[in-house]
């Protein structure tokens, strides 16, 4: 994390606190920290060794445009300039910088891409399969219809627990902790629930003794990211997908599909756990036919005589 920053700068040691302080106080994924290190190495280095109470928000501009012209989005833009801005609030509240350069600085405005979603008929493809023969496999297919079943985040699924009521077969429901530390209740479907009681049967051929982690890789220990992306490729190619599907896509396929079947968009939030309707309102495109049939069903003057 913190190794990526230039070591020479003279205001290193500053970002290292921030990020310090980042890490125990607003308790961030590993992940998210590592992204924040990153764009803060990155403002350093453009920096070339000016202190970072000499940053002015002109300086700010060229080194956006310094990205954008090496090739960075819009969307990456915005999250680096998000870092740095959070910086300098750090730095106005612990170290009495008088002036944020990134206050009232936008990022090139980025184009909205669309989230990539299997069809239903895809989706269902990806799960008609003869009963898994290994432990591993077990595992594997547990993992992808939880994920498609609960619409839950990669990072999600590998932190889920056996013990601390994670997982509850019984109620049909699954507590996990999402982004910022928010966590959340949703249900889970009842091909998911058969899939993994029979993981959970099979689970202690793979999982080392004492190992509290619900999937486990083939170590015995709690499996990785990368692992289950892996797994889910060679899984989908197995099943004849000729699309590479990467663990998201089940994300965003549990939302479109339970979006296409209730148009609650609210509950959709909810259980995909966006702060903001907003997020969650990126899956109203893909839902367009079902709403045009839904109108053709229900307005008197679309239907035929």
């Amino acid at each position: 994390m913190a190794e990526d920053l230039p070591a020479t700068h003279p205001d290193a040691a500053l970002v290292r606190e921030h990020l310090e302080a980042l890490r125990h106080q607003r308790r961030l994924a590993s992940g998210t920290l590592n992204n924040y290190a990153r764009d803060l190495a990155v403002l350093l280095r453009l920096a070339q060794g000016r202190r970072l109470a000499q940053i002015d928000g002109i300086q700010v501009r060229r080194y956006l445009a310094q990205l954008h012209g090496a090739g960075l989005s819009g969307r990456s833009l915005a999250g680096t300039l998000s870092a740095w801005r959070g910086l300098y609030r750090w730095l106005a509240r612990h170290r009495d910088f008088r002036s944020n350069p990134c206050q009232g600085v936008r990022a090139p405005k980025a184009a909205r891409t669309l989230p990539k979603a299997l069809s239903v008929e895809a989706a269902q493809r990806l799960f008609e399969v003869a009963q898994p023969d290994s432990p591993a496999l077990l595992r594997d297919r547990a993992m992808f219809e939880l994920m498609y079943s609960s619409g839950l985040r990669l990072a999600e699924l590998v932190g889920l627990d056996l013990d601390g009521g994670r997982l509850d077969l019984a109620a049909g429901e699954v507590t996990v902790t999402g982004k910022g530390g928010k966590t959340r209740t949703v249900p889970v479907g009842a091909r998911a629930r058969e899939t993994l009681a029979q993981w959970l049967s099979a689970r202690a051929q793979l999982a080392a003794p004492q190992e509290r982690a619900l999937f486990v890789g083939a170590r015995g220990a709690r499996i990785a990211p990368g692992t289950v992306r892996a797994r889910l490729a060679t899984w989908a190619r197995r099943q004849g997908l000729a699309a590479p599907l990467h663990p998201h896509m089940l994300r965003h396929s549990f939302a479109t599909h339970v979006l296409q079947s209730s148009q609650d968009l609210r509950a959709v939030q909810e259980m995909l756990g966006h702060s903001s309707i907003s997020s969650t309102q990126v899956y109203t495109h893909l839902d367009f036919q079902s709403l045009a049939k839904v109108y053709d069903a229900a307005h008197p003057r679309a239907r035929r005589k």
